[in-house]
């Protein structure tokens, strides 16, 4: 009522003033009306402001928070949907980080899957320090085409899993192409493991048992069981290396695989296998066992390795060699006791079945240890640490410092 009487009071006024003021008289009441009005609702420019910078709060929290999904999709293909925040499966996979510059999940990316083993990172300064020279290197070289993505897994533990997170926002800043991070509980994966090889740990440890920790250095050996049946290609990657070419030109090498080959690896080059297997040389003295190339069989080094998860299903002699039995049977063989994992196993069943492997020039993981030249090897060192060609991968291997070019 009382804005009735208001407008009541202003329009007896209005004989007394011109057109013009009439019209502005009654913008000013209309003024008051809606002011009024509006009030009733209890919006002002104060809480309207405050809404809306609610709003794009939440809209850039939105936005940021799917750069750190969780994931859930070890037992599923790798293409599968999210399945939202702070979920885990049985195989204790999670999302990391996802390209900004390009999110596009779409089932026609062409995807590249390399994996690295990231545990106990957090407790030691010089693995971080190699994870940098690496995953800069890597970033500084990488390209990849339109529609292609590289899938990083890294197999981890909690502690080294969230330091990694952190590090990785740092290291992928740069990155010009589509990349995922993918990360993979070194617990879960060492449960589904150990039944697979534990068996061949005797012979492949440091230690004179099958300790269960040590089963996850095994993991390269029995991945085309863990890994789902829709990953068919991988390449698994030592921390400590510096990339000097574009990361995606090793994955063409698979491409060069012959018929029966499943792994593609670089020979070792220390005579590390010419000391491991000395009793089976000094018993067959006629051996290429351990002698150096480009005629003998010095052995491999799993720094860098490719590997056909469809093919490693595929092949029937390869899954018949995982067999305890016959593990035992070709360790015997050759007299055979080991300490470096995965490597040690390939390179014993590559002594019998050369054809399982194709061998990656040394130049993609040029090994820079000396260790061997200086305990017993000297007068022959230089034979098997020769690498003729251009270097695209260095391997700092025993802690070898890495040339800075």
């Amino acid at each position: 009522m009382g804005i009735l009487r208001l407008v009541a009071r202003i329009m007896g006024r209005i004989s007394t003033f011109r057109s013009y003021q009439f019209v502005l008289l009654l913008a000013a009441a209309l003024a008051v009306v809606a002011f009024y009005y509006f009030g009733s609702e209890r919006q002002n420019f104060s809480s309207t402001t405050k809404r809306i910078k609610h709003t794009q709060a939440s809209h850039n929290a939105n936005r940021n928070d799917a750069d750190l999904t969780v994931d859930t999709r070890l037992s599923h293909p790798v293409g599968s949907e999210e399945q939202g925040e702070e979920e885990r499966d049985e195989g204790g996979e999670s999302k990391g980080l996802r390209s900004r510059k390009g999110d596009s999940d779409s089932a026609g990316d062409q995807r590249y899957h390399a994996l690295m083993m990231f545990t106990k990172v957090d407790k030691s300064r010089s693995l971080q320090d190699k994870f940098r020279v690496a995953m800069l290197s890597m970033v500084q070289h990488g390209q990849f085409m339109e529609g292609e993505v590289l899938v990083l897994h890294f197999v981890s533990d909690q502690a080294s899993k969230e330091l990694g997170e952190r590090m990785l926002q740092e290291f992928l800043l740069d990155a010009t192409f589509k990349y995922e991070v993918l990360f993979h509980d070194v617990v879960a994966l060492t449960q589904k493991l150990f039944p697979i090889v534990e068996a061949m740990q005797k012979h492949f440890s440091a230690g004179s048992g099958a300790y269960y920790s040590d089963a996850i250095f095994f993991l390269s050996v029995a991945m085309h069981h863990i890994m789902p049946e829709s990953l068919m290609r991988i390449v698994q990657l030592d921390l400590d290396l510096k990339y000097r070419t574009n990361i995606r030109d090793l994955f063409q090498e698979f491409d060069h695989f012959p018929p029966e080959a499943v792994i593609g690896i670089a020979r070792e080059m220390q005579p590390v296998y010419r000391h491991t297997f000395w009793q089976y040389r000094k018993e067959n003295p006629q051996t290429r066992v351990g002698d150096p190339p480009p005629d003998g069989r010095p052995g491999f080094n799993s720094g860098v390795m490719l590997l056909n998860l469809g093919a490693m299903r595929d092949s029937a002699l390869y899954n018949q060699l995982l067999e305890p039995s016959n593990v035992a049977k070709l360790a015997d063989q050759y007299r055979f006791r080991g300490h470096l994992g995965d490597q040690d196993f390939f390179t014993m069943i590559g002594m019998e079945h050369p054809e399982l492997f194709y061998s990656l020039a040394c130049g993609w993981n040029r090994q820079l240890c000396t260790w061997w030249r200086d305990h017993g090897y000297g007068d022959v060192f230089q034979m098997y640490y020769r690498c003729v060609g251009r270097v695209y991968i260095y391997h700092g291997n025993c802690n070898s410092p890495i040339p800075d070019d």
